[in-house]
């Protein structure tokens, strides 16, 4: 089977939905050796994320003979108007060539010939859940591509029983249709014993000798006001909060909060970390705290818990999916409870000792090769219905 792959994320975003499917296209090449692939990447500026190795100079740096990669010199900007707001049917096959199936793992999927199955993942609906959590322009493009990639793909992938919920739900698709492919942990996320690497990653980033940790994009979604209002709760002034991530949007409240509540001393945002450096962030922390109001998976916590850091999560979405029993999940809305949770993962040793051995078990539940042959299966069953 001839199968296309979007890869134009993995190549230029160096987390999130990049990270993604770098992983699982790179499982996936372990995996099989015998379709023919070809992986899309619009644009040609230089695709290295940062922390990311890359054996050859190429965006994938796969080896395998049965996979090609195909680069435009228009980059995904204009494709994006082009394809998705023009709405110009310029079929996907005229960069990729013939494909008996094509896979876009952000969201929206191209024009496409007659007879060309496709598959689009959907990694969340919180733009339909939570709108006020995002900028006018940006909730148009969901509300506008979302839903017609979804009922024009042969079928959708969702990173969460919760998210594939949400798509039968509020798309309307049928259950058949969906399937859950849970994203994995990558080995390098464990315990580090190294002394000397956590102290130079300490220093790198300039975080306090205690901390609270909690990762991802600055945006309401995330309900860090409601993090640095509970933190605010807590009565040890040896303890930061560390929330570490890039500024997305509508994030003045956000920092209004540390303001507001006399924290400029005790709560850090270092912007974005490098890749390679997150495993020794997540070592460094006390804990981690996710108190998100919806993620599609929430792959922090998962990560913290493979590195024996102890996470509280929010109660609502797909978080009770990633974290189990494994970690502490709380109301949102309940700042006192909140900062109840917080103090005893940092305070409490055997609770902290019990969710530590629960979390490395959690853990090992989701990995990327089991993510791949999953991914595999869906390809095969799409590809002879």
């Amino acid at each position: 089977m001839r199968i296309g792959i979007d890869y134009t994320s993995a190549a230029h975003q160096g987390a999130g939905i990049g990270r993604l499917t770098r992983n699982v296209v790179r499982a996936l090449a372990e995996v099989d050796q015998e379709n023919e692939y070809t992986l899309l990447v619009q644009g040609r500026r230089l695709p290295y994320p940062p922390g990311t190795p890359h054996p050859r100079n190429t965006a994938s740096g796969i080896p395998n003979a049965n996979f090609r990669e195909v680069r435009t010199w228009i980059d995904e900007h204009w494709w994006n108007r082009i394809w998705h707001r023009a709405r110009l049917p310029i079929d996907v096959e005229w960069l990729v060539g013939q494909v008996d199936l094509f896979h876009s793992p952000d969201f929206t999927l191209p024009p496409m010939r007659s007879g060309t199955k496709s598959i689009v993942t959907i990694h969340d609906l919180s733009f339909l859940r939570l709108p006020h959590c995002f900028e006018r322009a940006l909730l148009e493009y969901l509300t506008s591509n979302v839903p017609r990639a979804v009922q024009r793909a042969d079928w959708v992938l969702a990173d969460s029983e919760n998210t594939r919920q949400d798509v039968i739900e509020l798309l309307g698709v049928a259950e058949e249709r969906v399937t859950v492919l849970y994203p994995g942990v990558e080995p390098r996320f464990r315990s580090i014993d190294d002394a000397q690497l956590l102290s130079s990653i300490q220093e790198k980033y300039v975080l306090p000798p205690r901390f609270i940790l909690s990762l991802g994009t600055i945006q309401p979604r995330k309900n860090y006001a409601g993090l640095i209002r509970a933190f605010a709760r807590l009565s040890m002034d040896d303890l930061s909060l560390v929330i570490v991530g890039g500024r997305g949007w509508l994030y003045e409240d956000i920092f209004s909060q540390v303001q507001a509540l006399g924290l400029e001393g005790r709560v850090f945002f270092p912007g974005f970390v490098d890749d390679a450096d997150l495993p020794a962030v997540y070592n460094l922390a006390e804990a981690f705290a996710l108190p998100s109001l919806y993620e599609g998976f929430g792959i922090p916590p998962l990560e913290a818990m493979a590195c024996g850091t102890p996470v509280v999560v929010a109660d609502n979405s797909s978080l009770p999916e990633v974290v189990g029993d494994a970690g502490l999940l709380v109301d949102v809305h309940d700042t006192e409870s909140l900062a109840e949770a917080l103090a005893c993962l940092v305070q409490d040793t055997a609770l902290r000792q019990t969710l530590v051995e629960r979390g490395l078990v959690q853990a090992r539940r989701f990995t990327w090769p089991g993510a791949a042959r999953t991914l595999l299966e869906t390809y095969r069953l799409v590809g002879e219905t």
